[in-house]
């Protein structure tokens, strides 16, 4: 029996199941982990079920010393683990790819909704009281169906969005580092083009990338210039893959019409500029924010966990 520490409450009979087999340690919070917390409760466990706000770096390896044989990423994401500093221990990492991807790709046409439809803005004047009548020129947004939707990491919650995208009549175009399957770009009649020609064409840019070193900041003044002024961004990737600075800026200077963020560059914190514009839609990172998915997430990290400490493989391993 190993000793397993789970830093948050998560849904479903993951932590059940965990704690069956091992001696686990539940936070019982909905909250992040504090740090110096952290550090004093990782020491001396097998493994570490931790929420994508918990940084796992050589601080943290320090402190959980040489018994930690897994970290499972409660997230698809793992930007927030020194993978490299992990191998070199010996520990393994996985994350939770899949089980998202609906869900993720759900709220991707949520946000490109509520943009283009300045959905969020009409909601805030009902609910804030403030006089209207219905009008034939109030309230106007822009429709979808002939427009172009543009997935800036084709991925499986990329393509996932661009199959709804499709469904409201959109046309798609696809940019990445890696090629997307053919098949799939042929079922969804969309085209694969570099950065520059997906910015100059897309109405709606949606961020579907992990990041990683050569993303961060891939979005910023110059990308943002080259979109249509009556272009939509739409971010459910990681904040820092935007320029958030660039991207006040750019919304100020009437260069892009509207954005959907779900994630921020310096979470849980919004940048000012931000916060008191109509154009622009805030969520607080609830892309994966179902029962359902939330669960199952758990669930296939606390598999991760099980199998490691088991001998056994990891069941989605990351191998970077």
């Amino acid at each position: 029996m190993g000793r397993v520490l789970l830093t948050a409450r998560v849904p479903g009979g993951a932590a059940a199941r965990l704690g069956g087999a091992h001696d686990l340690t539940v936070r019982d919070e909905d909250s992040p982990m504090p740090r110096a917390d952290l550090l004093e409760a990782v020491a001396g466990v097998d493994g570490l079920m931790a929420m994508l706000v918990d940084r796992v770096d050589d601080e943290l390896l320090d402190a959980a010393g040489p018994s930690l044989r897994v970290v499972a990423n409660v997230a698809v994401g793992y930007d927030n683990v020194d993978v490299a500093a992990c191998h070199a221990r010996g520990v393994v990492v996985t994350n939770t790819p899949g089980v998202l991807t609906d869900a993720t790709a759900d709220l991707a046409i949520a946000l490109t909704l509520m943009t283009t439809r300045a959905l969020g803005a009409a909601e805030r004047r009902v609910r804030t009281g403030e006089p209207w009548r219905w009008s034939m020129t109030g309230n106007l947004g822009t429709g979808l169906r002939g427009k172009v939707f543009g997935v800036v990491g084709p991925g499986a919650i990329g393509l996932a969005a661009a199959q709804r995208a499709r469904a409201f009549g959109m046309d798609v175009v696809l940019a990445g580092r890696s090629t997307p399957d053919p098949g799939a770009v042929d079922a969804l009649g969309a085209r694969v083009v570099d950065l520059d020609e997906l910015l100059a064409t897309a109405d709606v840019v949606s961020l579907h990338c992990p990041l990683t070193p050569a993303t961060h900041h891939l979005i910023g003044a110059a990308q943002l210039r080259a979109m249509k002024p009556t272009a939509h961004l739409v971010n459910t990737a990681r904040g820092a893959v935007v320029d958030e600075p660039a991207l006040v800026a750019a919304l100020e200077a009437g260069e892009i019409a509207g954005a959907g963020l779900d994630v921020f560059e310096d979470e849980p914190r919004v940048h000012p500029g931000l916060l008191g514009r109509e154009d622009v839609v805030l969520l607080p990172h609830v892309g994966s924010a179902t029962v359902e998915t939330r669960a199952a997430m758990a669930d296939l990290a606390a598999d991760n966990v099980l199998a490691v400490l088991a001998g056994g493989e990891p069941v989605t391993p990351v191998r970077g």
